[in-house]
């Protein structure tokens, strides 16, 4: 009994680590529908320069976002992100409070990615531009993006497409100059982001 326990739970575990591989990594194969960000799956990390030092490191934790594909014309793709400013976390909660202030977050409640345009080589590499409004000020920003893959989640759950990014801001240039010149103005973006088919 213990070794058919043991067995239904080793052959449990590997159909499910197959299940959440990727079915394809070519965009124009994935099917057409409305995605929506999966709040649990979706992580932006910001880096800023600290007296030359080292690069402090915090995290937004709330994050929504969605778009519509069409894979005849992936290219089209509009994808809108919202970040609350107050979701800033340092693992210190006053340290948080303090960096979301400098956002100003009860003048400026979200920070917002609108696409305008994006591209993809053959080895699933491309750059993803649009409007960042920060601060109550928007400006373009280009973003390296990843595509990662379509395919079923975990057993029971619904398919997904995943991305992996970075890109790069100054932030006086949206009128954050707070901290300074102890926190540097260029502050690098990191984002792991997956979508769920509705």
């Amino acid at each position: 009994m213990f070794r058919t326990s043991i067995a239904f739970v080793i052959a449990l575990a590997a159909s499910g680590a197959a299940a959440a591989d990727p079915t394809t990594r070519d965009p124009a194969k994935v099917p057409a529908g409305a995605f929506a960000l999966d709040p649990r799956h979706a992580s932006l990390v910001v880096r800023i320069p600290h007296m030359g030092f080292s690069h402090y490191t915090l995290r937004f934790t709330r994050l929504e976002g969605a778009f519509t594909y069409d894979p005849a014309n992936w290219q089209a793709t509009k994808v809108s992100i919202t970040v609350d400013p107050k979701s800033i976390d340092s693992e210190d909660n006053a340290f948080n409070r303090t960096i979301a202030g400098y956002f100003e977050p009860e003048k400026y409640p979200t920070i917002t990615f609108v696409s305008t345009s994006l591209t993809q080589d053959a080895e699933g590499q491309g750059k993803l531009t649009g409007d960042l409004t920060l601060h109550g000020v928007t400006k373009p920003v280009t973003l390296d993006v990843s595509f990662n893959g379509y395919g079923p989640g975990l057993p029971l759950m619904a398919s997904r497409m995943g991305f992996s990014g970075r890109g790069q801001i100054k932030r006086s240039e949206f009128g954050v100059t707070a901290a300074r010149p102890f926190a540097g103005d260029m502050v690098d973006l990191e984002f792991e982001v997956e979508f769920v088919k509705k």
